[in-house]
């Protein structure tokens, strides 16, 4: 981080923690996933908040959504107006206060923003991977952040956080890597997608997969499957919102019809689904898209053989967080993953937060959560 005086201003102004940069992370050590398959080797970007201490013991690790990265916080320059996801958790006197607290977030394996995924180049080939990208899960997906976390040096973190596809991750460390963090901090997630989730997400890999440019996989960057891509966001866009909160933001507002133009979207809340496909298809990869939603549909906490099972090797003190507007990862199914933590006789705490913002309340203003967050990790 720069701390000049523009630097300085921009804290200010902004909240935050400043001008950031990314770091890449090349692991040679192959890589085999669960599924199948093998990468001889990969890069990893992420990005740092903060500074590590002396016996590297305040690193906290925040895991993404579905279609998040790993710029969570500050800018990238003076003039980029856009902070990264997470920017009103992390950062100076924020629940993951950058004074105190050594803050790492990164795209995960099978992205689109960095790190090696099915857009990246295939070394053996000198082409892109496409559909020979290997099948990710997210026990793949923890794999390569803990290579990442090793590689900073970190034997044990203090706290490993994420909401949605990112609290599933944070499930799976504490299962695969039990000694490897103090704290785990899940919200708005599942130990597994009912058969709802995974029929939304089955749509929307339809919509990409037949859209004509997708061509099996094997599109040109200059020309996305972008019909397909953007459909798929708008669809998935509608689960991360709930009924409230649409028709108290949007309700029934329009512009007036003209007869020639009765199938142009006139009611506002058509154009923003509009606005948020298109700005979706400039950032994001139809294939990672492809990738993690199935990364999504797979994980299944239930296939150790029951719930309990499962957490048999967790030692993480945890907090699981649910909203009661989501009905994506309801309430009840965050409720169940600290009920059986607790059957097997886990220190695991459940919070649930009143609110009308649907599946996405973990990454708007909150200042529940925050309270949450912070005395959890403080505590």
């Amino acid at each position: 981080m720069n701390d000049s005086d523009d630097t300085s201003l921009i804290r200010r102004d902004c909240g935050d923690v400043g001008i950031v940069e990314y770091s890449d992370f090349h692991c040679d050590t192959p890589l085999k996933f669960a599924l199948g398959g093998e990468l001889k080797s990969f890069n990893v970007r992420y990005e740092t908040y903060g500074r590590l201490n002396e016996d590297r013991s305040n690193a906290i690790l925040v895991c993404h959504a579905l279609t998040g990265d790993h710029h969570c916080a500050g800018v990238y320059s003076l003039s980029d107006k856009k902070s990264g996801w997470w920017n009103n958790i992390i950062g100076p006197q924020k629940p993951l206060d950058t004074n105190k607290w050594f803050v790492i977030c990164s795209n995960c394996i099978g992205g689109c923003r960095g790190t090696t995924g099915p857009s990246s180049i295939n070394p053996a080939t000198g082409e892109r991977y496409n559909l020979t990208f290997p099948a990710i899960t997210m026990r793949d997906i923890v794999a390569v952040e803990e290579r990442l976390v090793s590689h900073l040096g970190i034997k044990k973190l203090a706290m490993i956080i994420g909401g949605s596809m990112g609290g599933m991750q944070a499930l799976q460390w504490a299962i695969d890597f039990p000694d490897r963090a103090e704290k785990i901090c899940a919200l708005a997630t599942t130990a597994r997608q009912n058969a709802q989730a995974i029929a939304f997400n089955e749509v929307g890999r339809s919509a990409i997969m037949q859209d004509p440019v997708w061509n099996g996989g094997n599109y040109k960057l200059e020309r996305i499957p972008s019909v397909g891509l953007g459909i798929a966001r708008m669809m998935a866009h509608i689960t991360y919102l709930s009924d409230k909160g649409l028709e108290g933001k949007f309700g029934r507002s329009h512009e007036k019809i003209r007869p020639e133009e009765i199938f142009k979207p006139s009611f506002e809340i058509e154009n923003y689904l509009h606005h948020q496909g298109q700005s979706f298809v400039n950032r994001f990869d139809a294939n990672t898209y492809l990738y993690f939603t199935r990364a999504l549909d797979l994980f299944d906490l239930y296939s150790y053989g029951s719930l309990e099972k499962a957490f048999e090797p967790v030692r993480a003190k945890t907090l699981v967080v649910g909203f009661t507007s989501d009905w994506l990862f309801p309430p009840e199914q965050n409720r169940e993953i600290v009920r059986a933590l607790l059957r097997m006789g886990k220190t695991a705490s459940y919070a649930e937060i009143k609110s009308d913002l649907g599946h996405d309340s973990f990454l708007i203003h909150s200042p529940k959560l925050y309270k949450l967050v912070e005395y959890f990790l403080n505590v």
